[in-house]
């Protein structure tokens, strides 16, 4: 019998098939998906004519990264806002420039964004007040977003457009922060909807270019896979409109599953019902995925929502919606509807809350498989992870978090809290699969700092954080490949390179498996295969 000709070979090095799978030599790749694995003389016997051969020369290859929750079309529109990271805003001073530096070549009255600045890292230790940035920005409003995406700082007017003033009361599940009577300008969970409601909406145009500005870049670090965490946060039923389109006009540049805003406030899910567009509806690169909830805030920035309090302080955070029914109710709509549910609940007040609305929804149309899920999911007790394998709840935490955030966790929160945190191995020695993402921009949108973080358990900062939960090279791997795929329900589809899966595919400069975990951190994504077609090549080597 003939051997199948493959399109593309990838010879020469090594190739990781997945956990428990071992190792092979080649890789053929044929009609967008894996052919055959094997030594190289085995998969030779798939060259044809018209055959692209790759040499590994000794680099590994591994099934293409899946980022199982980010904020694709947020971190393409960041890309062209002001860049506020501590790489480019290491200290106040450093922001109140980057800022001014935008304001110069904005006309009056137009909008001056940013994302990305973390107030801890700064010696003030605070967020920027609405007069600092009014001194910056004296003829712009001012909108900036906190690392988390939870917080964000809007200067005088800003709030004068929103129609903020020193007596709007906070929202439920929100803040509008005075200190003595005055707007600080630092607004928290619903308090930013205001500001948010009176900014301009983008344009279909310019929503598309954004996915495909973030998903070319996400293809350089060998991810070809992703959750888009929350599509209609902003813009409403103009983002599903432009992934769309751009997937229509071949502009999408990751396989994408969709998951769609099905807030309190921030909802588009009656249309995606009306348009039938329900969970798993779709195809290999664009797939319809859970509905998204927020319950709390972030850990950070102080507002995920705790049972006990924040380190020397009496504050346990924020609930997005206080009401049990309120949310249960919620969650059984969608349920019945066929949706799969991907909650946002950091601290274990939310993680409770949102256990009972899976357990009242399950109880009311019992679905097995529809493995609903609790984004991050960092803080939970142990009594929760029993909840959850009882009811087959599955975790998407973000290994970035600690790598990232680990240090600012240990300020805000007890040791032991935090050790117990994002417990990587236990949800795994529970039978949990849990994935691995970043939740980009909220973190880097670089996989292996996320992966260094799994297998040492260690910050930015070279700090050791529960190392107990600690996993193996392998089992990190996993969780951003097959792990995450099971995430989507595509399990069988991809996360591994095994004969029908499909053909993504990223390569590294060096063999992961063979350097030492500090080196992780060095090494890049030399080549990523989408399709068995190759769409980045890093040029310096």
């Amino acid at each position: 019998m003939t051997a199948p000709v493959a399109d593309t070979i990838l010879t020469g090095g090594r190739v990781w098939r997945g956990l428990g799978l071992g190792f092979a030599q080649a890789i053929a790749l044929g009609g967008g998906r894996v052919l055959a694995t094997g030594t190289a003389e085995q998969v030779a016997a798939h060259t044809g004519p018209n055959t692209t051969v790759i040499d590994l020369a000794g680099r590994l290859a591994i099934p293409g990264l899946n980022d199982a929750h980010l904020h694709l079309l947020p971190y393409g529109t960041a890309m062209a806002e002001v860049d506020l990271r501590p790489g480019s805003a290491p200290t106040m001073a450093a922001l109140f420039d980057r800022l001014r530096e935008r304001a110069a070549t904005t006309p009056k009255g137009e909008w001056v964004t940013g994302r990305g600045y973390d107030h801890f890292l700064f010696a003030e230790n605070r967020h920027p007040y609405r007069e600092e940035l009014d001194a910056a920005c004296p003829d712009h409003p001012v909108y900036i977003v906190r690392t988390c995406g939870h917080l964000a700082v809007a200067n005088s007017l800003a709030l004068e457009r929103a129609g903020i003033t020193e007596g709007t009361p906070s929202p439920e599940g929100g803040l509008i922060e005075r200190q003595n009577g005055r707007l600080t300008g630092l607004l928290a969970e619903t308090g930013r909807e205001p500001v948010m409601a009176v900014m301009p909406a983008a344009t279909e145009d310019a929503l598309v270019a954004s996915i495909e500005r973030g998903g070319h870049d996400l293809l350089t670090y060998g991810i070809t896979s992703v959750m888009e965490a929350a599509v209609g946060i902003r813009d409403g039923w103009t983002e599903m409109l432009a992934y769309q389109r751009a997937h229509r006009e071949g502009r999408l540049p990751v396989r994408t599953y969709a998951c769609l805003m099905g807030d309190k406030t921030r909802s588009i899910l009656a249309q995606a019902e009306a348009a039938g567009l329900v969970t798993g509806r779709g195809d290999d690169m664009f797939r319809i995925g859970p509905v998204k909830i927020f319950t709390d805030g972030s850990a950070g920035g102080r507002t995920a929502a705790m049972t006990r309090p924040y380190k020397g302080s009496e504050d346990h955070g924020i609930l997005c919606i206080p009401d049990q029914e309120e949310l249960s109710a919620m969650v059984l709509a969608a349920h019945r509807a066929g949706y799969q549910m991907a909650i946002h609940a950091i601290g274990d007040a939310a993680i409770d809350q949102v256990l009972n609305a899976y357990a009242d929804a399950l109880a009311d149309t019992p679905a097995p498989g529809r493995r609903h899920r609790i984004e991050h999911c960092g803080w939970l007790r142990p009594d929760q992870m029993a909840r959850m394998q009882e009811l087959h709840v599955i975790p998407a935490p973000q290994p970035s978090f600690m790598y990232y955030f680990g240090d600012l966790y240990l300020s805000v929160l007890e040791e032991e809290r935090v050790a117990a945190s994002h417990p990587m191995r236990s949800w795994i020695d529970a039978g949990l699969n849990p994935s691995a993402s970043t939740d980009c921009p909220v973190t880097e949108i670089a996989p292996l700092p996320g992966i260094y973080n799994m297998i040492t358990r260690k910050t930015n900062r070279g700090t050791a954080i529960g190392t107990d939960q600690a996993l193996t090279l392998e089992e990190a791997l996993h969780a951003y490949t097959s792990a995450s795929a099971y995430a989507s329900g595509e399990e069988e589809i991809k996360g591994r390179l095994i004969p029908g899966q499909l053909g993504d595919v990223a390569v590294f400069d060096r063999d992961l498996f063979a350097i030492s975990p500090e080196e992780l951190l060095e090494a890049r994504c030399d080549l990523t295969l989408l399709g068995g077609r190759v769409v980045h090549e890093r040029t310096a080597r």
